[in-house]
């Protein structure tokens, strides 16, 4: 199983999912990878290439979605292939599993469809890992059912991102006390990035404070995170989707780097116990 493969790392690391949003064409796509690829193999980092090949949840209908859903998964399946690792994308409806399953190694359930049963089927089925984001509505117990219907699907490789709950109208906060709660269940990804969103703003633009990723990075490894998921973009200021909450990939090397040494030294506290 993949999810396996990924927690079973010789340096005893964290794993990373990473990459764009949203894939807005090949030469950003390759550069992205390249990049996460180089660093990730010399950190002892196991790494997941994270594109989405379409994006529909939007705030705005004028907002950007996509360059097409074959071009898209091609690009990913490019990258799987030039690079030799893992490729995620997120699938919004069941009959979308089937065919990004051709492409990619991991389906991802968004977050506000961690509930729907014929899609977290539908992405079992397929013999794919399955990595479902928990809603921003749900409590971390919650999160057993959305596993169960996976697992009852005679799919065993699955794992939960917590991706923040919602905090108000605008804003949301992880509640650290859910990594354990959730790990009972599967092992448990923290979406840094998409934390850190600051949703439904009145120019119906997602907002964010990537200022605080590390803040929230660190806060997960020490919390007992299994994987980090880390959206990044060559300039987040042009970029076509989440470009507010977005890490600029030039920062990648310098966090990841400190936050292995964060990992090492979580490890040797774990061992003390």
């Amino acid at each position: 199983m993949i999810i396996d493969q990924l927690k079973s790392s010789p340096s005893g690391n964290f794993f990373l999912l990473a990459g764009p949003c949203v894939i807005e064409g090949e030469e950003m796509a390759l550069e992205i990878a390249e990049k996460a690829v180089a660093i990730t193999q010399r950190l002892g980092i196991p790494y997941v290439f994270k594109g989405s090949y379409r994006k529909a949840n939007r705030s705005r209908i004028d907002s950007f979605t996509g360059i097409g859903d074959e071009k898209a998964l091609k690009i990913l399946h490019k990258v799987r292939d030039t690079f030799g690792v893992p490729v995620v994308t997120d699938i919004h409806t069941a009959e979308e599993a089937a065919m990004a399953a051709e492409y990619v190694d991991v389906l991802q359930i968004p977050a506000f469809l961690c509930r729907q049963t014929d899609l977290l089927v539908a992405a079992a089925r397929t013999g794919r890992m399955v990595n479902i984001k928990k809603g921003q509505f749900l409590s971390p117990e919650a999160m057993q059912f959305a596993v169960q219907k996976v697992s009852d699907a005679g799919n065993a490789d699955v794992a939960i991102t917590e991706r923040g709950t919602t905090f108000g109208y605008q804003d949301l906060i992880v509640d650290y006390r859910g990594i354990p709660t959730m790990r009972e269940f599967a092992p448990v990804i923290v979406d840094i990035t998409h934390s850190l969103q600051q949703p439904n703003q009145s120019a119906g633009v997602t907002g964010g404070r990537p200022d605080l990723i590390e803040t929230v990075a660190r806060a997960a490894i020490a919390a007992g995170a299994d994987g980090l998921f880390i959206e990044t973009h060559q300039n987040p200021a042009v970029a076509k989707s989440d470009g507010a909450n977005m890490l600029r990939l030039d920062l990648l090397e310098g966090l990841l780097e400190r936050l292995s040494v964060l990992k090492q030294a979580v490890n040797q506290i774990d061992n003390i116990k």
